[in-house]
């Protein structure tokens, strides 16, 4: 995003900040290159603001403020980088009286206007917008905002996984529509774990072709998300291994089975109990792709689609049905509402029978996905 610099903003002040902690870090270590003194490779003071306790925080702010009414011994230009401020953010060290305090004498340092060819710059992750301090820094300094992305109310799961691989692609690697949904199912919105993982995935498998749903798997860490997701498409897909060896998994991870079975199994099997009767009553083509799915719901009467489940903002939630409907070819009208019936089963035989949570859920799904 580009600086923002307001009327009265110090063109020798920046304030890099924002959620997005990978791009804050990023974008400050930038800045600073270009913002450094070019023919001193010394004139540029580096000040530590992660802290942990009122004390170092007190004593980085002091340090900051010495340094920045302290001319560079041998004349010329000079960067004070206060750098990972978290004394900014709603904690209880940023809440201190003693901290606060220390904010405010650097704040009137500021105000005040710098000495001649000292540039300030601060960075800082996830500060409390409410405080003082960053309104003043607001007005004060060239703000360069790096937040998260925002998919706000409408979005679904198809954006998450459009951003993740956008930026994959941006640096370089190719992900398949399978791999882009596994990787942002493991990772999110993080987009520093993203990078992270990014970089991981194209040194071990290189950029020449697009890397499959199993090539994710392999590398990218197992997380509950991501394990019920693999467990949602295996059914989808059919796919009884992979079924069973995420389901595996799941469990060592300390998850319960009432658990598993609520969260994946049973919604999957009544998205695709619900799909494939919306394409058999409709005569409805099964989407290539999910997240066009919603165009064809769009299309029917309400009545037709009054029970399908809806996001906070009323709109349908498209795009788990997508996924069901891609897949619906492959399981029959009769399957899918005995394996509905088969969930129901399962959940009772967990609450009320002594039977190992593994051994339901395993008999379960070969139950649901065997062929």
């Amino acid at each position: 995003m580009p600086p923002a610099k307001k009327a009265g903003a110090d063109a020798g002040i920046h304030f890099v900040t924002g959620s997005d902690e990978a791009e804050v870090k990023n974008a400050a270590s930038e800045l600073a290159a270009r913002l450094a003194p070019a023919d001193d490779p010394f004139a540029i003071e580096t000040i530590d603001g992660a802290v942990a306790t009122v004390d170092e925080a007190r004593d980085r702010i002091h340090s900051a403020i010495a340094a920045l009414l302290t001319l560079p011994f041998l004349g010329g230009a000079k960067l004070v980088w206060l750098k990972s401020a978290s004394f900014l953010s709603d904690t209880v060290t940023g809440r201190s009286e003693t901290v606060t305090a220390a904010i405010d004498k650097l704040l009137a340092v500021l105000e005040r206007g710098l000495p001649a060819g000292v540039t300030f710059l601060l960075s800082a992750i996830e500060p409390d917008k409410r405080r003082t301090a960053y309104r003043t820094l607001g007005k004060l300094a060239i703000v360069h905002l790096h937040d998260k992305p925002d998919f706000g109310w409408g979005s679904t799961e198809a954006d998450v996984v459009n951003w993740v691989a956008d930026r994959a692609a941006k640096a370089g690697l190719r992900l398949t529509d399978d791999a882009a949904a596994v990787l942002a199912a493991r990772v999110g919105a993080e987009s520093r774990q993203l990078d992270s993982e990014i970089e991981k995935l194209s040194l071990a498998f290189g950029t020449d072709t697009a890397l499959i749903a199993d090539q994710i798997r392999d590398l990218v860490p197992a997380t509950r998300a991501g394990g019920i997701f693999d467990l949602s498409n295996a059914l989808a897909k059919r796919d009884l291994g992979l079924c069973l060896r995420t389901l595996d998994q799941l469990f060592r991870q300390g998850e319960k089975g009432v658990g598993i079975l609520l969260a994946a199994i049973m919604p999957t099997v009544r998205n695709l109990l619900v799909a494939k009767d919306l394409l058999l009553a409709h005569r409805l083509t099964p989407p290539a792709q999910p997240q066009f799915f919603s165009s064809a719901l769009n299309r029917l009467p309400p009545a037709a689609i009054a029970h399908l489940p809806r996001k906070k903002d009323g709109t349908l939630n498209a795009y788990p049905l997508g996924i069901a409907a891609a897949n619906s070819a492959r399981y029959t009208l009769p399957e899918l509402q005995a394996a509905f019936l088969a969930c129901a089963r399962a959940n009772k035989e967990l609450v009320t029978t002594q039977l190992a949570e593994q051994i339901v859920l395993s008999r379960l799904v070969v139950e649901i996905a065997g062929k």
